[in-house]
């Protein structure tokens, strides 16, 4: 039974992790001086450029997540971003009250090393283009 899900179930965990991702890649661009203001008081060096990783990282990974192009280096790319920019943003040992956004940002990234791990299924342009 679940096998016949498998493609189905792919692209909705696809799509729905990217929900997360891509729009807030388009509000980081709306939002650049904000952006740039958040990032430097974390005490992160070079804000703009920092910034600007953000961007590429959720808007342009974050699209090709979604539609299954270079499925696995996109999930391991975004992985990785997440669970940096988690130490660093929602430190829990420092500010207690960031342990929920810690434990979601980290259970998104397991979510995005299995992508990594399994690809993005038939029903994802990696998919099409093996078949």
């Amino acid at each position: 039974m679940l096998n016949s899900l498998q493609n189905p179930l792919s692209l909705i965990g696809r799509l729905l992790i990217a929900l997360l991702f891509v729009p807030a890649g388009f509000a980081k661009i709306a939002g650049f001086a904000g952006t740039v203001g958040y990032i430097s008081s974390k005490g992160v060096p070079l804000p703009a450029v920092a910034a600007a990783i953000a961007i590429v990282v959720e808007l342009g990974l974050g699209i090709l997540l979604a539609v299954g192009f270079q499925t696995r280096w996109a999930a391991l790319a975004i992985g990785v971003f997440t669970v940096v920019i988690t130490c660093i943003f929602h430190a829990f040992w420092t500010d207690p009250t960031q342990q929920m956004m810690f434990f979601k940002n980290m259970a998104i990234a397991g979510g995005l090393f299995s992508i990594a791990a399994f690809g993005g299924g038939a029903w994802s342009v990696d998919g099409q283009r093996k078949g």
